[in-house]
């Protein structure tokens, strides 16, 4: 599968229409018609940060194979397949390369008038370019701090 990669920024309209990434859309076009579901984007809110998680039938199939790996009617089990489920949508993507991002999902990730879309391989994030930024200033210290930690372990 070809990951999807790099990051976009693209305008949302007040009805929370917004174009994806064309080389989004392929990676979705090869791996979803396999799957019998073209032009669908399956979307949920990020568990851990405010951000909308969004990829193809891999990414679905991925999330199964993580709740079969738990025990059956389990809390853990439970409260996963709620938090990644329960608030989930799919979205398609119109003959414009467009979805249309639903309001309460545009609040959680705090979206406005811009969004960006980070390509993170199996899936990719949309956020609000201003919280992506703040989240990709921790990242890159904490890669930093995580090399130096294995540097360190090396030696």
């Amino acid at each position: 599968m070809q990951p999807f990669v790099s990051s976009f920024q693209n305008k949302i309209d007040k009805k929370g229409r917004v174009s994806v990434p064309a080389s989004f859309r392929a990676i979705l076009a090869k791996t979803d018609i396999a799957a019998d579901t073209p032009n669908q984007l399956f979307c949920y809110s990020a568990i851990d940060v405010n951000a909308i998680e969004a990829g193809g039938a891999p990414l679905v199939s991925k999330i199964y194979q993580l709740l079969e790996d738990l025990p059956p009617y389990s809390e853990e089990r439970d409260v996963l397949s709620s938090a990644l489920f329960g608030a989930s949508v799919n979205l398609k993507i119109d003959s414009d390369g467009r979805i249309i991002v639903p309001q309460q999902m545009r609040d959680y990730a705090k979206i406005d008038d811009y969004v960006t879309f980070v390509g993170m391989g199996d899936k990719f994030r949309i956020w609000s370019p201003e919280l992506f930024e703040i989240y990709m200033q921790d990242a890159r210290e904490k890669a930093i701090l995580h090399r130096k930690l294995f540097a360190q372990k090396a030696r």
